[in-house]
Protein backbone atom coordinates (compact mmCIF):
# COMPACT_ATOMS: atom_id res chain seq x y z
CA UNK A 1 0.00 0.00 0.00
CA UNK A 2 1.89 3.12 -1.53
CA UNK A 3 0.96 6.52 0.25
CA UNK A 4 2.08 9.68 -1.59
CA UNK A 5 3.18 12.82 0.29
CA UNK A 6 1.40 15.32 -2.49
CA UNK A 7 -1.79 13.30 -2.77
CA UNK A 8 -2.88 14.77 0.68
CA UNK A 9 -6.11 16.53 0.38
CA UNK A 10 -4.90 20.60 0.44
CA UNK A 11 -8.57 21.26 -0.53
CA UNK A 12 -10.50 19.48 2.43
CA UNK A 13 -7.66 20.60 4.91
CA UNK A 14 -7.70 24.26 4.02
CA UNK A 15 -11.64 24.38 4.20
CA UNK A 16 -11.16 22.55 7.67
CA UNK A 17 -8.82 25.07 9.28
CA UNK A 18 -10.55 27.94 8.02
CA UNK A 19 -13.76 26.64 10.00
CA UNK A 20 -12.00 25.61 13.24
CA UNK A 21 -10.65 29.83 13.30
CA UNK A 22 -14.01 30.84 12.46
CA UNK A 23 -14.97 28.48 15.08
CA UNK A 24 -12.86 29.73 17.72
CA UNK A 25 -13.34 33.16 16.68
CA UNK A 26 -17.12 32.76 16.95
CA UNK A 27 -16.90 31.11 20.07
CA UNK A 28 -15.48 34.29 21.84
CA UNK A 29 -17.73 35.81 20.34
CA UNK A 30 -20.96 34.10 21.35
CA UNK A 31 -19.79 33.03 24.78
CA UNK A 32 -18.10 36.07 26.38
CA UNK A 33 -21.54 37.63 27.92
CA UNK A 34 -22.42 34.16 29.70
CA UNK A 35 -18.33 33.33 30.06
CA UNK A 36 -17.52 36.54 32.40
CA UNK A 37 -21.98 36.13 34.36
CA UNK A 38 -20.80 32.58 35.41
CA UNK A 39 -16.82 32.78 35.57
CA UNK A 40 -16.03 36.19 36.02
CA UNK A 41 -13.86 35.60 33.26
CA UNK A 42 -14.99 36.89 29.52
CA UNK A 43 -12.06 34.40 27.74
CA UNK A 44 -12.96 30.79 30.03
CA UNK A 45 -14.38 29.40 26.65
CA UNK A 46 -12.09 30.73 24.57
CA UNK A 47 -9.42 29.46 26.55
CA UNK A 48 -10.75 25.85 26.79
CA UNK A 49 -11.92 26.34 23.01
CA UNK A 50 -8.61 26.78 22.07
CA UNK A 51 -7.08 24.17 24.12
CA UNK A 52 -9.24 21.41 22.46
CA UNK A 53 -8.48 23.09 18.72
CA UNK A 54 -4.88 23.06 19.59
CA UNK A 55 -5.36 18.88 21.05
CA UNK A 56 -7.59 18.55 18.06
CA UNK A 57 -4.66 19.78 15.52
CA UNK A 58 -1.96 17.50 17.07
CA UNK A 59 -5.14 14.69 16.86
CA UNK A 60 -4.79 15.40 12.97
CA UNK A 61 -0.83 15.72 12.75
CA UNK A 62 -1.41 12.30 14.31
CA UNK A 63 -3.50 10.24 12.15
CA UNK A 64 -2.54 11.75 9.21
CA UNK A 65 1.04 9.76 9.91
CA UNK A 66 -0.60 6.78 10.47
CA UNK A 67 -2.00 4.48 7.84
CA UNK A 68 -5.93 4.25 8.12
CA UNK A 69 -5.38 0.48 7.96
CA UNK A 70 -4.18 -0.06 11.25
CA UNK A 71 -7.23 1.69 13.10
CA UNK A 72 -9.66 -0.53 10.65
CA UNK A 73 -7.36 -3.52 12.20
CA UNK A 74 -7.69 -2.11 15.71
CA UNK A 75 -11.80 -1.52 15.10
CA UNK A 76 -13.29 -4.56 16.89
CA UNK A 77 -11.09 -3.00 20.38
CA UNK A 78 -11.98 0.57 19.47
CA UNK A 79 -15.80 -0.49 19.66
CA UNK A 80 -15.74 -2.64 22.63
CA UNK A 81 -13.90 -0.09 24.37
CA UNK A 82 -16.38 2.75 23.41
CA UNK A 83 -19.32 0.52 24.41
CA UNK A 84 -17.52 -0.16 27.57
CA UNK A 85 -17.18 3.67 28.35
CA UNK A 86 -20.54 4.21 27.60
CA UNK A 87 -21.86 1.54 30.28
CA UNK A 88 -19.21 3.05 33.03
CA UNK A 89 -21.73 6.22 32.60
CA UNK A 90 -24.19 4.05 34.71
CA UNK A 91 -21.86 3.57 37.45
CA UNK A 92 -22.47 5.69 40.44
CA UNK A 93 -20.21 8.03 41.18
CA UNK A 94 -18.71 8.00 37.59
CA UNK A 95 -21.66 9.91 35.25
CA UNK A 96 -21.94 13.42 35.15
CA UNK A 97 -25.36 15.16 34.49
CA UNK A 98 -25.41 18.01 32.27
CA UNK A 99 -28.50 19.18 31.42
CA UNK A 100 -30.98 16.27 31.90
CA UNK A 101 -28.48 13.75 30.21
CA UNK A 102 -26.25 11.51 32.33
CA UNK A 103 -23.51 11.64 29.03
CA UNK A 104 -20.35 12.95 30.37
CA UNK A 105 -17.44 11.23 32.15
CA UNK A 106 -15.00 13.63 34.72
CA UNK A 107 -11.27 13.59 34.28
CA UNK A 108 -10.12 16.30 36.38
CA UNK A 109 -10.66 19.57 35.11
CA UNK A 110 -12.28 18.33 31.98
CA UNK A 111 -15.18 15.44 31.24
CA UNK A 112 -15.24 13.48 27.99
CA UNK A 113 -18.16 11.99 26.07
CA UNK A 114 -18.23 8.51 25.54
CA UNK A 115 -21.03 8.85 23.20
CA UNK A 116 -19.07 11.10 20.17
CA UNK A 117 -16.22 8.69 19.98
CA UNK A 118 -18.64 5.58 19.73
CA UNK A 119 -19.92 7.26 16.07
CA UNK A 120 -16.18 6.69 14.91
CA UNK A 121 -16.18 3.42 16.67
CA UNK A 122 -18.89 2.16 14.59
CA UNK A 123 -17.35 3.83 11.10
CA UNK A 124 -14.01 1.89 12.15
CA UNK A 125 -15.67 -1.57 12.69
CA UNK A 126 -17.99 -1.26 9.66
CA UNK A 127 -14.80 -0.33 7.63
CA UNK A 128 -13.67 -3.43 9.27
CA UNK A 129 -16.68 -6.13 8.42
CA UNK A 130 -18.87 -5.10 5.80
CA UNK A 131 -16.43 -5.65 3.37
CA UNK A 132 -16.22 -9.20 4.42
CA UNK A 133 -20.41 -9.05 5.28
CA UNK A 134 -21.18 -7.35 1.62
CA UNK A 135 -22.54 -10.75 -0.09
CA UNK A 136 -24.51 -11.58 2.76
CA UNK A 137 -25.83 -8.28 3.52
CA UNK A 138 -28.95 -9.03 1.35
CA UNK A 139 -29.87 -11.76 3.22
CA UNK A 140 -31.83 -10.52 6.69
CA UNK A 141 -30.75 -12.76 9.23
CA UNK A 142 -27.26 -14.20 7.59
CA UNK A 143 -26.23 -10.30 7.17
CA UNK A 144 -28.56 -7.52 7.59
CA UNK A 145 -29.98 -8.30 11.39
CA UNK A 146 -26.34 -9.10 12.89
CA UNK A 147 -25.18 -5.56 11.46
CA UNK A 148 -28.00 -4.16 12.61
CA UNK A 149 -27.19 -4.97 16.67
CA UNK A 150 -23.91 -3.43 15.70
CA UNK A 151 -26.03 -0.36 15.57
CA UNK A 152 -28.80 -0.79 17.99
CA UNK A 153 -26.13 -1.69 20.85
CA UNK A 154 -24.46 1.57 21.09
CA UNK A 155 -27.93 3.04 20.26
CA UNK A 156 -29.82 1.86 23.29
CA UNK A 157 -26.89 2.84 25.96
CA UNK A 158 -27.12 6.31 24.05
CA UNK A 159 -30.78 6.89 24.65
CA UNK A 160 -30.51 5.27 28.20
CA UNK A 161 -28.41 8.48 29.30
CA UNK A 162 -30.68 9.85 27.70
CA UNK A 163 -29.05 11.50 24.44
CA UNK A 164 -31.64 11.44 21.21
CA UNK A 165 -29.27 13.79 18.94
CA UNK A 166 -26.23 11.88 19.15
CA UNK A 167 -28.43 8.58 19.02
CA UNK A 168 -29.92 9.90 15.97
CA UNK A 169 -26.83 10.76 14.31
CA UNK A 170 -25.16 7.34 15.07
CA UNK A 171 -28.02 5.62 13.76
CA UNK A 172 -28.30 7.50 10.46
CA UNK A 173 -24.35 7.15 9.80
CA UNK A 174 -24.50 3.47 10.17
CA UNK A 175 -27.77 3.06 8.41
CA UNK A 176 -25.88 4.81 5.23
CA UNK A 177 -22.86 2.28 5.59
CA UNK A 178 -25.38 -0.55 5.42
CA UNK A 179 -26.83 1.09 2.14
CA UNK A 180 -23.71 1.73 0.36
CA UNK A 181 -22.42 -1.43 0.94
CA UNK A 182 -25.39 -3.11 -0.31
CA UNK A 183 -28.66 -3.71 1.89
CA UNK A 184 -32.11 -3.90 0.11
CA UNK A 185 -33.86 -0.98 0.30
CA UNK A 186 -36.92 -3.48 1.77
CA UNK A 187 -34.81 -3.83 4.58
CA UNK A 188 -34.56 -0.28 5.70
CA UNK A 189 -38.57 0.68 4.70
CA UNK A 190 -39.58 -2.17 7.24
CA UNK A 191 -37.13 -0.75 9.34
CA UNK A 192 -38.18 2.36 9.08
CA UNK A 193 -41.68 1.69 10.00
CA UNK A 194 -40.41 -0.07 13.19
CA UNK A 195 -38.46 3.01 13.94
CA UNK A 196 -41.39 5.50 13.38
CA UNK A 197 -43.23 3.05 16.62
CA UNK A 198 -40.13 2.84 18.38
CA UNK A 199 -39.29 6.89 17.88
CA UNK A 200 -42.93 7.23 18.98
CA UNK A 201 -42.42 5.45 21.93
CA UNK A 202 -39.72 7.01 23.17
CA UNK A 203 -40.97 10.71 22.60
CA UNK A 204 -44.01 9.03 24.39
CA UNK A 205 -41.65 8.21 27.16
CA UNK A 206 -40.08 11.31 28.18
CA UNK A 207 -42.17 14.33 28.84
CA UNK A 208 -39.26 16.72 27.83
CA UNK A 209 -39.70 15.01 24.23
CA UNK A 210 -43.35 15.98 23.91
CA UNK A 211 -42.47 19.60 25.00
CA UNK A 212 -39.92 19.81 22.49
CA UNK A 213 -42.17 18.75 19.93
CA UNK A 214 -45.31 21.02 20.88
CA UNK A 215 -42.57 23.48 21.00
CA UNK A 216 -41.19 22.78 17.18
CA UNK A 217 -45.05 22.74 16.12
CA UNK A 218 -45.81 26.21 17.99
CA UNK A 219 -43.36 27.84 20.08
CA UNK A 220 -44.93 30.50 20.69
CA UNK A 221 -47.47 28.72 22.88
CA UNK A 222 -45.11 29.20 25.51
CA UNK A 223 -42.80 31.78 24.54
CA UNK A 224 -40.83 31.87 27.82
CA UNK A 225 -40.47 27.76 28.06
CA UNK A 226 -40.16 25.22 25.58
CA UNK A 227 -40.24 27.44 22.57
CA UNK A 228 -37.76 30.20 24.38
CA UNK A 229 -34.64 28.70 22.24
CA UNK A 230 -36.41 28.47 18.96
CA UNK A 231 -38.16 32.24 18.93
CA UNK A 232 -34.49 33.34 19.78
CA UNK A 233 -32.61 31.61 17.38
CA UNK A 234 -35.02 33.59 14.86
CA UNK A 235 -35.23 36.70 16.19
CA UNK A 236 -31.12 36.57 16.10
CA UNK A 237 -31.47 35.33 12.50
CA UNK A 238 -33.41 37.69 10.95
CA UNK A 239 -31.92 41.04 12.53
CA UNK A 240 -28.63 39.82 11.04
CA UNK A 241 -30.08 40.49 7.08
CA UNK A 242 -27.61 40.38 4.32
CA UNK A 243 -24.65 42.09 6.23
CA UNK A 244 -24.86 40.81 9.49
CA UNK A 245 -24.77 43.00 12.50
CA UNK A 246 -21.28 43.32 12.92
CA UNK A 247 -18.78 40.55 14.57
CA UNK A 248 -19.01 41.08 18.38
CA UNK A 249 -22.87 42.99 18.44
CA UNK A 250 -25.22 40.09 18.63
CA UNK A 251 -28.20 41.19 20.97
CA UNK A 252 -29.30 37.43 21.34
CA UNK A 253 -25.89 36.37 23.38
CA UNK A 254 -27.10 38.70 26.20
CA UNK A 255 -28.85 36.34 27.87
CA UNK A 256 -31.85 35.48 25.03
CA UNK A 257 -30.05 32.33 23.52
CA UNK A 258 -29.11 29.89 26.93
CA UNK A 259 -25.19 28.60 25.61
CA UNK A 260 -24.89 29.99 22.36
CA UNK A 261 -21.36 29.08 22.18
CA UNK A 262 -22.91 25.45 21.72
CA UNK A 263 -26.25 24.43 19.81
CA UNK A 264 -26.47 27.58 18.70
CA UNK A 265 -23.59 29.52 18.11
CA UNK A 266 -24.75 29.34 13.74
CA UNK A 267 -28.07 31.62 15.33
CA UNK A 268 -25.41 34.33 16.54
CA UNK A 269 -23.01 33.56 13.36
CA UNK A 270 -26.15 34.32 11.10
CA UNK A 271 -26.79 37.63 13.22
CA UNK A 272 -23.29 38.80 13.32
CA UNK A 273 -22.53 37.88 9.67
CA UNK A 274 -25.40 37.98 7.93
CA UNK A 275 -26.30 36.21 5.06
CA UNK A 276 -23.68 36.23 3.34
CA UNK A 277 -21.28 34.99 6.42
CA UNK A 278 -23.69 32.07 6.67
CA UNK A 279 -23.92 31.41 3.26
CA UNK A 280 -19.65 31.24 3.19
CA UNK A 281 -19.48 29.14 6.31
CA UNK A 282 -22.29 26.87 4.68
CA UNK A 283 -20.50 26.66 1.31
CA UNK A 284 -17.09 25.98 3.45
CA UNK A 285 -18.91 22.65 4.75
CA UNK A 286 -19.74 21.98 1.30
CA UNK A 287 -16.16 21.38 0.50
CA UNK A 288 -15.58 19.15 3.38
CA UNK A 289 -18.06 16.79 1.99
CA UNK A 290 -17.70 16.50 -1.24
CA UNK A 291 -13.97 16.18 -0.89
CA UNK A 292 -14.55 13.69 1.80
CA UNK A 293 -17.02 11.97 -0.95
CA UNK A 294 -14.47 12.73 -4.00
CA UNK A 295 -11.70 10.59 -1.37
CA UNK A 296 -14.51 7.69 -0.39
CA UNK A 297 -15.16 7.50 -4.29
CA UNK A 298 -11.08 7.16 -4.94
CA UNK A 299 -10.28 5.17 -2.12
CA UNK A 300 -7.68 2.27 -2.90
CA UNK A 301 -9.67 -0.25 -1.29
CA UNK A 302 -13.43 -0.94 -0.10
CA UNK A 303 -12.36 -0.85 3.67
CA UNK A 304 -10.98 2.71 2.95
CA UNK A 305 -13.56 3.81 0.64
CA UNK A 306 -16.15 2.98 3.75
CA UNK A 307 -14.13 4.64 6.41
CA UNK A 308 -14.02 7.42 4.37
CA UNK A 309 -17.80 7.54 3.17
CA UNK A 310 -18.78 7.19 7.06
CA UNK A 311 -16.60 9.90 8.24
CA UNK A 312 -18.28 12.48 5.62
CA UNK A 313 -21.45 10.96 6.58
CA UNK A 314 -21.33 11.76 10.23
CA UNK A 315 -20.04 15.78 9.51
CA UNK A 316 -22.82 15.84 6.88
CA UNK A 317 -25.67 14.32 9.28
CA UNK A 318 -24.56 16.75 12.13
CA UNK A 319 -24.35 19.87 10.09
CA UNK A 320 -27.68 19.28 8.48
CA UNK A 321 -29.28 18.50 12.26
CA UNK A 322 -27.93 21.20 13.51
CA UNK A 323 -28.87 24.23 11.10
CA UNK A 324 -32.00 22.33 11.15
CA UNK A 325 -32.70 23.20 14.42
CA UNK A 326 -31.34 26.58 14.26
CA UNK A 327 -33.62 27.80 11.51
CA UNK A 328 -36.61 25.73 12.98
CA UNK A 329 -36.97 23.02 10.55
CA UNK A 330 -36.89 20.23 13.47
CA UNK A 331 -37.29 20.11 17.31
CA UNK A 332 -34.20 20.46 19.07
CA UNK A 333 -32.14 17.70 19.34
CA UNK A 334 -28.85 18.89 21.34
CA UNK A 335 -26.47 17.92 18.16
CA UNK A 336 -23.57 20.78 18.22
CA UNK A 337 -22.25 22.56 14.35
CA UNK A 338 -18.90 20.42 13.90
CA UNK A 339 -15.70 22.70 14.12
CA UNK A 340 -17.95 25.76 15.55
CA UNK A 341 -19.65 24.83 18.32
CA UNK A 342 -17.84 24.82 21.79
CA UNK A 343 -17.15 21.42 23.26
CA UNK A 344 -14.21 19.40 23.42
CA UNK A 345 -15.36 15.62 22.84
CA UNK A 346 -17.26 17.14 19.97
CA UNK A 347 -14.15 19.09 18.54
CA UNK A 348 -11.64 16.39 19.26
CA UNK A 349 -13.16 13.62 17.56
CA UNK A 350 -14.35 15.74 14.37
CA UNK A 351 -10.98 16.43 14.37
CA UNK A 352 -9.25 13.31 14.65
CA UNK A 353 -11.99 11.85 12.27
CA UNK A 354 -10.59 14.39 9.07
CA UNK A 355 -7.25 13.08 10.13
CA UNK A 356 -8.19 9.48 9.13
CA UNK A 357 -10.20 11.37 6.38
CA UNK A 358 -6.58 13.11 5.15
CA UNK A 359 -4.80 9.64 5.52
CA UNK A 360 -6.92 8.30 3.23
CA UNK A 361 -6.64 11.08 0.52
CA UNK A 362 -2.96 10.04 0.72
CA UNK A 363 -3.51 6.68 -0.93
CA UNK A 364 -6.10 7.51 -3.24
CA UNK A 365 -6.02 8.63 -6.66
CA UNK A 366 -8.17 12.21 -6.76
CA UNK A 367 -7.19 14.43 -10.17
Amino acid sequence: MKKNESNLDYVLLTAVLILLLIGVVMVYSSSYVWSEYKFGDAFFYLKRQLLFASIGLIGIWVMVKIPYFKWVNLAVTIYIVCLLLLVTLFIPGVGMVRGGANSWIGVGAFSIQPSEFMKLGLILLFAKLLPQKQHDLPFLMKGFFPMLALIVLPFGLIMLQPDLGTGLVLVLTGMLLLFVSGAKISHFVGLAMLGLVALAGLIISAPYRINRIQAFLNPWEDPLGDGFQIIQSLYAIGPGGLMGLGFGNSMQKYFYLPEPQTDFIFAVMAEELGLIGGAFILGLFFIVVWRGILIALHAQDLSASLLAFGITSMIMIQVMINISVVIGLIPVTGITLPLLSYGGSSLTLTLLSIGILLNISRYATIK
